[in-house]
């Protein structure tokens, strides 16, 4: 079942409308003729029938090279199992794949799910990279913790235009308000986000070259800096504090940095990123997002 429709022109404005909901990117190629693509975006349901593939594909990307240690399976057919709450992206039809997806998990509702007590742990001792952060999901973590933790998971193409993200998360925003005055268990007073960043390592195979290059030299003695392969994750990281925020490597990142090393003498190491939202920051988070992606 379709929902809400935006107006988007050019990628860039979406005015949001209560009955409908539709949105036109264009980009514009290389060629010398500025030849336009429009591209039709359509919000839908998570659907139980058609988006397991799909939605498990993209779980794959955002866990990387640590996604084999998660039973996906499992932890799609949650994120199926409530089908009012999220969204994902297509543009064929409700019948496709989507494109992009957000949802979010209660973590202590579904404590006793394999899948999401191998996941909260995961998250948890990731969080060890910021010792603050990691102090106050423990607590959170807790038994006998008094808060609720509704862990975001989100990903889209790589391709796919940013401007997709804020009405994303204006539509969770909305259905967590109606969730919860239908007593359902979404009355959440922080919000985890789980997504990636990566930051410029030195090549292995400038490495092994017997004269390293200048750019290698001048790489291995610079301090990392941390890039974002989504654009709002830097505004939602500026928004919760470093103290909310942690890097972290994932287990099983081998040697990936040359093979995604294109166009630069430098490789990427990507890496996990997690950020805590509190409940009542979480609306200036989507409003910060919105004007993020005005024209």
């Amino acid at each position: 079942m379709g929902k809400r429709k935006d107006h988007q022109d050019d990628g860039m404005d979406v005015d949001m409308d209560s009955t409908t909901e539709e949105t036109k990117h264009n980009s514009e190629s290389d060629d010398e003729d500025m030849d336009i693509v429009n591209v039709d975006f359509e919000w839908f349901d998570p659907q139980p029938a058609h988006d397991f593939h799909g939605i498990k594909t993209l779980l794959r990307q955002l866990f990387d090279a640590d996604s084999t240690l998660f039973d996906l399976s499992a932890l799609t057919d949650l994120i199926l199992s409530q089908p009012l709450l999220g969204t994902t992206v297509k543009t064929d039809g409700n019948e496709s794949d989507p494109y992009a997806f957000l949802t979010v998990i209660n973590l202590h509702e579904h404590v006793s799910n394999p899948a999401i007590a191998t996941l909260a742990n995961y998250l948890l001792s990731k969080s060890a990279s910021n010792p603050a952060l990691h102090s106050t999901l423990k607590q959170l973590f807790s038994t006998d913790s008094t808060g609720q933790v509704g862990l975001i998971l989100t990903e889209r193409l790589i391709n796919m235009p940013p401007q997709i993200v804020p009405p994303m998360y204006k539509m969770l925003l909305e259905e967590i308000e109606w969730a919860v005055e239908e007593k359902e268990p979404y009355n959440f007073t922080h919000f985890l986000v789980l997504s990636k960043s990566y930051t410029e390592v030195a090549s292995k195979l400038d490495e092994m070259e017997a004269r390293p290059s200048k750019k290698w030299k001048k790489a291995k003695a610079k301090k990392s800096e941390t890039f974002y392969y989504h654009p709002e994750d830097e505004i939602i990281r500026r928004g919760v504090g470093e103290e909310n925020a942690a890097d972290f490597k994932f287990e099983k990142q081998g040697d990936a940095a040359d093979s995604k090393r294109a166009f630069s003498d430098m490789g990427i190491q990507s890496q996990g990123l997690l950020m805590l939202v509190e409940k009542n920051e979480f609306g200036k988070m989507v409003g910060d997002l919105e004007n993020l992606f005005k024209a």
